[in-house]
């Protein structure tokens, strides 16, 4: 019979590590007696990373003697001891490849139910000082695995343990790792996944998001850790030719391209954006820059506007760029897309945030003829003379059967019409959002400021809302991602200190820097962490693709090589060394 050798314990503490501060609770040591196990955690234990750890659904960490003896022979490490892998119930059986997600044990007083693997994650490979311990643990099936206390009690080393019933669907901690890490998504194995009622809600929305790309015939990357993006129409960059230009307001003004071959340019998707490799001056170097597509998807063309900001990009974009002249533009991108379907819409816009929801609208429109869709726009703009698009806009709108507009003027002129230019005087707050009866459950599209995102994301949660039906397009950096980090001030964007590589230019295209590849980093991550480009991560080791990033030009390699490859256009920065000039959407 199976039984508990150890029940090990520990708070969250600060500790060092690559010139961080990072909180956790990884460091487990053995406790004597018998440990009270309530619903959330064991008494005496915590947790520093919610988000990842802890809770109802990860409230006790089990991992297995024989792994131990696993990883002493395949480390060659004999100074493994109970605890070191941050769980808390060290025991002899349970298996990986044997215990089934859903199964029930009784442990001295208490009743426990396996809910999911272990996440992946950075800090157990920072506890046994060695990097490569999350790919390595789901690489060779011993990940370990989350209790969810069904039954309080007491539990004490030497305790047996029984089974007393079986998880639906026979499916081990192992299946389910591998199904979600590993690039193979059977889609049989995919359903009778989310048959398991015992499994998390953040597992099942995992493998929802697998089988739903499944569903459309494409699994590119792994929708199941990361966005999905749609394929591209070319790699790099391809020549294209101005072919319009117009004021639209006070400092912006759109631009229309065309092929420079003549022929027609492929459809996109609403909210997608492109890049643009500008030349400014004949003996500066190339300046890269992103710009959402602003037109209607199918013309064959593409539209952008861009606000003059004073930067050397938007000034030479404004100023010099004319009809006839060439750019080099990337494919259209990103993952800001409008879901097609009969979901209610809200889009909110600010400023020069109306561009991707420009395109959203002529999406909508054209659907709109077959489809009883809602639709609920509110822009906000200063005043008339700056108000983009207002008449396309408002022209959008009338051909949309069930839509309602709202444009808010934060600084009205004497020549601002209400009612006929614009409907309220303010900015975007709840009460309105409630007096246009914006639904909760509606799919949330938001461009703007980081102000307006900032007050429209709280709104949103303060309203209900489903946060993952609420989507976010940023034209700068996007936020960081460092779990465990304590947080500290962050300078700008900057050349890594001390001598500057010889190797491949890494142009980080939203941070506007482009640094030198230096051998002395060991990934694409490490040099943008030098650099104070913001990043996301969690496991450093290819497996959680939090660190995907839109690769728009360039080649790498990987070491190690991830466990699911990244979508094409894209990059796992943890892993990835390049190879030639690199241009990244960061």
């Amino acid at each position: 019979m199976a039984r508990l050798l150890s029940v090990n314990v520990g708070l969250p503490r600060d500790i060092q590590w690559l010139g961080r501060t990072v909180r956790t609770a990884i460091f487990k040591e053995p406790v004597a007696g018998r440990v009270f196990a309530s619903r959330l955690n064991l008494a005496g234990d915590g947790q520093a990373d919610l988000a990842g750890h802890g809770g109802e659904q990860r409230a006790v960490m089990v991992y297995q003697l024989e792994s131990y003896r696993y990883w002493e022979n395949y480390l060659q490490r004999p100074d493994l001891r109970y605890g070191h892998f941050g769980e808390n119930l060290t025991v002899e059986g349970l298996a990986d490849t044997e215990v089934c997600v859903g199964d029930r044990f009784r442990i001295g007083s208490a009743i426990f139910e396996a809910s999911q693997p272990r996440v992946t994650c950075y800090k157990v490979g920072l506890r046994l000082n060695h990097p490569q311990m999350p790919s390595l643990m789901v690489a060779h099936r011993r990940p370990g695995f989350y209790f969810r206390v069904i039954q309080e009690g007491e539990v004490g080393a030497g305790d047996p343990i029984e089974k007393i019933a079986e998880g639906p669907e026979s499916l081990t901690v192992a299946d389910i790792d591998s199904l979600l890490y590993s690039s193979e998504h059977p889609v049989e194995m995919l359903q009778r996944a989310l048959r398991v009622s015992a499994l998390s809600p953040g597992w099942k929305a995992s493998f929802q998001a697998l089988l739903g790309a499944a569903g459309k015939g494409s699994i590119s990357g792994n929708p199941g850790l990361s966005a999905p993006m749609a394929p591209l129409s070319w790699a790099g960059f391809k020549a294209l030719r101005v072919i319009a230009s117009k004021q639209e307001s006070e400092g912006v003004r759109s631009f229309e391209f065309a092929a420079a071959d003549g022929s027609s340019l492929p459809s996109w998707i609403a909210g997608q954006h492109i890049a643009l490799k500008l030349h400014p001056g004949s003996l500066s170097p190339a300046v890269l820059r992103m710009y959402s597509l602003c037109g209607a998807p199918d013309t064959g063309t593409f539209r952008i506007a861009v606000k003059n900001e004073g930067g050397i990009g938007s000034r030479y974009v404004t100023e010099q760029l004319q009809v006839g002249d060439l750019v080099e533009a990337s494919a259209p991108r990103g993952t800001f897309t409008l879901e097609p379907g009969a979901t209610p819409v809200v889009l909110l816009s600010a400023g020069i945030g109306i561009t991707p929801i420009l395109a959203m609208l002529y999406s909508i429109a054209r659907a709109d003829e077959d489809s009883s869709r809602e639709v609920w726009w509110i822009h906000s703009a200063r005043n008339g003379a700056q108000h983009s698009f207002a008449n396309e806009g408002r022209q959008l709108i009338k051909r949309l059967k069930h839509a309602s507009v709202c444009n808010l003027y934060t600084s009205p002129t004497l020549q601002d019409r209400l009612g006929t230019d614009y409907d309220l005087s303010g900015r975007l707050d709840t009460s309105l959002l409630r007096q246009l009866r914006v639904p909760a459950d509606a799919d949330f599209y938001l461009c703007g400021p980081p102000g307006f995102l900032a007050n429209a994301r709280a709104m949103l949660k303060s309203l209900r809302a489903d946060s993952l039906k609420v989507h976010t397009e940023i034209f700068g950096p996007v936020p960081p991602l460092q779990p465990g980090v304590v947080s500290s001030s962050v300078p700008r964007p900057h050349l890594p200190e001390g001598n500057q590589g010889a190797g491949p230019a890494v142009t980080f295209i939203r941070s506007g820097l482009t640094a030198k590849w230096d051998a002395r980093f060991k990934s694409v991550l490490e040099l943008a962490e030098a650099c104070s480009v913001p990043v996301r991560w969690s496991c450093r080791t290819g497996v959680c693709h939090n660190c995907e990033s839109g690769l728009v030009d360039g080649t790498l390699r990987y070491a190690p090589e991830p466990l699911d490859p990244p979508a094409a256009g894209t990059a796992l920065i943890c892993c990835a060394q390049p190879t030639s000039d690199l241009q990244l959407d960061l």
